[in-house]
């Protein structure tokens, strides 16, 4: 057979020649070239055959699957199509560690790794429907943000938004066909810089008039509700290893210790009170440090239209991930949720009603989350409970039935009542006697009364061997045994477990003054005395 042109024998083939067929499997290869380019069209025919016994469809097997050639890559339509599936499938929500979703393992695997001892990881949604948002509150974050901005690249805004940017892009495009917005340049990374039409900074001024907010996008509340779910204290029963721990920086009792490692357990509330300096507000401050060292909460809720500020940093202390791995961005984390170290909120005198319901802002439009919200899954401490502007009968009378059934009932400025989880160790710190502070029905509520009673003499003496050095002077025994005797023995005066510290601050601040080295000594002791008890 003569040498053929491949556009000849290409025609020839699709004809399905049975000679042709032969011809081409039989020819010889004139050189070690043409053996290569033969082997090559060899491939090819037997692809070709395969397809017509097939029905037409390469690589089809007997049960119609399709397996696509490992070096053709999908194109880009393909690609906009497969998303589109995706985006169009059921909302998959945030993921507690170990669950595997289905088409989700390695993203999930990935979380689960970066995440570590996090019994809950938030994850990056695919869709507006499975983040459960609709596309016109995206659009308003958007709009407001190019208004405030005045431009912006897609991918800024997608960082804005905390929302994916294979998202954000296709909103954007949407927008700029509704003539929205309009490119006003290019960005790296085929991305475009995008600023407001007239049309479309009208819309975004009319969007701020009600709400001014264009930070991350909203968390639905039933996806906090489940997350405080999975993060809750009640889940949670700390050790005795665990109580020592959190409290190895103070002197405690160990029958104080017996006392508060079951309170602690049952996750509920807890009553501590007894005389003032004895280290209340110290104990309910580490009560968090017994359960697991973070959290994830969304940085806004929201719940029909309103948007509630959760995330605090006055409150709050972030936790963020490990970095420098890139695995951040590998593992998909939800960007509108944040990690942060398991909260400990103390409030004394200042605590009022307001600070217990929605507060509204009606020149932003931004509603701040309660502190019974922000403290979920840690501690609120009511530290000089009996001494709040609010009488302890309005308290009684918010709290009675969520501090009974766990969960709380919050006023919304639209006027719709929301129901929100009620889930923290409430801690109740008074120097005050709780009995007469509040009813029977109230006390009934807070299962474990602790009283934080004097520390002993030998205790006592302790504390100063702890805080000399901290201070930054030398224990001395002999100048203790002054004080005790004199100060404290002879005038029938309690000890109290801050004294020490005090004491040895007085000296420390009078030697400096002097700008001697601060020591221990009798003298001293007495100088320290004549201030610090002047009055007591």
């Amino acid at each position: 057979m003569p040498e053929t042109p491949s556009e000849d024998l290409l025609s020839q083939l699709s004809t399905g020649s049975a000679e042709v067929w032969d011809e081409v499997v039989t020819t010889p290869a004139a050189d070690a070239a043409e053996a290569t380019a033969d082997e090559k069209l060899e491939e090819l025919l037997g692809r070709v055959r395969e397809a017509v016994d097939n029905g037409g469809v390469p690589g089809a097997s007997g049960d119609g699957a399709v397996e696509m050639p490992a070096e053709v890559e999908m194109p880009a339509a393909a690609l906009a199509a497969d998303t589109q599936d995706e985006a169009t499938s059921t909302p998959r929500g945030p993921v507690v560690s170990g669950e595997v979703p289905i088409g989700g393992s390695n993203s999930i695997a990935s979380i689960t790794n970066l995440v570590g001892d996090d019994t809950f990881a938030p994850r990056e949604p695919t869709s507006f429907a499975e983040a459960k948002l609709t596309n016109s509150e995206v659009e308003a974050l958007m709009l407001k943000y190019l208004l405030s901005r005045g431009d912006a690249a897609g991918r800024e805004i997608s960082d804005q938004v905390m929302l994916p940017f294979l998202l954000i892009e296709s909103l954007l495009a949407s927008l700029k066909r509704e003539q929205l917005v309009a490119h006003r340049g290019s960005a790296p990374m085929n991305d475009y810089i995008y600023t407001l039409t007239d049309t479309g900074r009208e819309r975004a001024r009319r969007l701020a008039e009600h709400c001014a907010y264009c930070g991350a996008a909203p968390v639905a509340l039933s996806d906090y509700i489940a997350s405080v779910s999975a993060q809750s204290l009640n889940g949670q029963h700390p050790t005795a290893e665990d109580l020592h721990r959190a409290f190895e920086d103070l002197l405690i009792d160990k029958n104080m210790l017996k006392r508060l490692g079951p309170a602690i357990n049952s996750g509920r509330g807890l009553f501590l009170f007894g005389a003032p300096g004895n280290g209340k507000t110290s104990i309910a401050e580490r009560v968090t440090g017994c359960f697991g060292k973070t959290v994830w909460i969304p940085r806004t809720i929201g719940v029909d239209g309103e948007i509630i500020r959760l995330f605090d940093p006055v409150n709050h202390e972030e936790a963020p991930l490990p970095a420098g791995s890139g695995l951040l961005q590998d593992s998909k984390i939800d960007r509108r949720w944040i990690r942060i170290e398991r909260p400990t909120i103390v409030v004394g005198g200042e605590l009022t009603m307001d600070s217990l319901e929605v507060g509204y802002n009606g020149e932003t439009g931004i509603s701040e989350a309660p502190l019974q919200l922000k403290s979920n899954c840690g501690t609120l401490v009511i530290d000089d409970f009996g001494r709040q502007r609010m009488s302890t009968d309005e308290l009684l009378n918010r709290w009675i039935v969520p501090l009974e059934k766990r969960y709380d009932f919050l006023n919304m400025p639209n006027g719709k009542k929301v129901q929100v989880p009620f889930d923290q160790l409430i801690v109740f710190s008074t120097n005050l006697e709780p009995k007469d502070l509040v009813d029977e029905a109230f006390l009934r509520r807070i299962p474990y009364k602790i009283e934080a009673v004097d520390p002993s003499e030998t205790n006592f003496r302790k504390l100063f061997e702890i805080m000399a050095p901290i201070v930054g002077c030398e224990f001395d025994a002999e100048a203790v045994d002054h004080l005790i005797e004199k100060h404290y023995k002879a005038v029938d005066r309690p000890f109290r477990c801050c004294q020490p510290r005090d004491l040895l601050m007085q000296i420390r601040n009078f030697c400096h003054y002097q700008k001697v080295e601060p020591r221990m000594t009798p003298e001293m002791f007495d100088f320290a005395c004549d201030n610090y008890f002047a009055v007591m």
